[in-house]
C-alpha cells in the first residue's frame, strides 16, 4: 500500500502544496460540488498551484438526493473543468454535517445515473467513495473503483461487489491509525492510502 494520497476541501484554510509534495504526496483529491449549487470557493485556485508543484490532482462531488443525477453531473463536471489527467469522484455518503441533516441522501438509482453521465462526458468512471455509514445502500456500481472510507487499522466490510478497494480513507476527523497530518496543511487531514505501487496510482489518475 501507498500513503501517498490526501482529500482536502476548503475547510483546510491554508495549503503549500510544494511542502506537501517534498513531504511525499503524490495526489491530492478537492472537492468541487456539492448537489447543484455548492462550490468549494478554494478548487479553482488550488488546481493550478498543485500541478505546478506536481502533484496529481482530483475533483469529488458530494452527491445529494433532492437533485437530480443529471444536474448534478453537469455542475460537478462544469466546475472541475476535467481533463484527461483529472481524477474523478463521487462521495457517496450520508447527507449530514455532524448531527445535523442537509437533505435527503443521494438513491443508489441516482449515484447509477450519475457515474453513468460522468462516463459519458468524461469518458471514464469516477472513483466511488463510500463507507459503512451507507452499508445497505450502496449500489452495484463494480465499474468504479472503489474508494473506501473506514477509521480502522485494515479497511473491512467491502462489498461484495468489489473484489478489492482501490483507495482507502483510513483517517478523518483525526480518527483512525497515525499519520493524521502532512507537512504544508495544519491539523488533521483526510488521508488515503492506495492499493498497489507507484506505476499503478499513476495508472488509475491517467489509463
Amino acid at each position: 500500500m501507498l500513503n501517498v494520497v490526501i482529500d482536502i476541501s476548503h475547510h483546510q484554510a491554508n495549503v503549500d502544496f510544494n511542502a506537501v509534495a517534498a513531504a511525499g504526496i503524490v495526489g491530492v483529491i478537492h472537492k468541487a460540488t456539492a448537489g447543484t449549487s455548492f462550490v468549494d470557493n478554494r478548487y479553482a485556485e488550488r488546481k493550478p498551484r498543485a500541478l505546478a508543484a506536481g502533484l496529481l490532482w482530483g475533483a469529488y462531488h458530494w452527491g445529494v438526493g433532492d437533485a437530480t443525477a443529471a444536474a448534478q453531473a453537469a455542475h460537478f463536471l462544469a466546475v472541475a473543468q476535467p481533463d484527461a489527467q483529472t481524477l474523478l469522484a463521487l462521495d457517496y455518503e450520508p447527507n449530514v454535517a455532524g448531527s445535523h441533516r442537509l437533505g435527503p441522501d443521494m438513491t443508489t438509482q441516482q449515484a447509477s445515473q450519475f457515474v453513468e453521465a460522468i462516463n459519458t462526458a468524461h469518458g471514464r468512471y469516477p472513483l466511488l467513495y463510500t463507507g459503512l455509514a451507507m452499508a445497505g445502500h450502496i449500489p452495484d456500481l463494480p465499474q468504479c473503483p472503489l474508494w473506501w472510507a473506514g477509521y480502522s487499522h485494515a479497511p473491512h466490510g467491502i462489498p461484495a461487489t468489489w473484489p478489492t478497494w482501490t483507495l482507502w480513507q483510513y483517517t478523518g476527523d483525526g480518527l483512525g491509525p497515525q499519520p493524521h497530518t502532512v507537512d504544508g496543511i495544519a491539523g488533521p487531514i483526510d488521508r488515503d492510502q492506495f492499493n498497489g505501487d507507484l506505476d499503478g496510482l499513476k495508472k488509475l489518475w491517467v489509463p
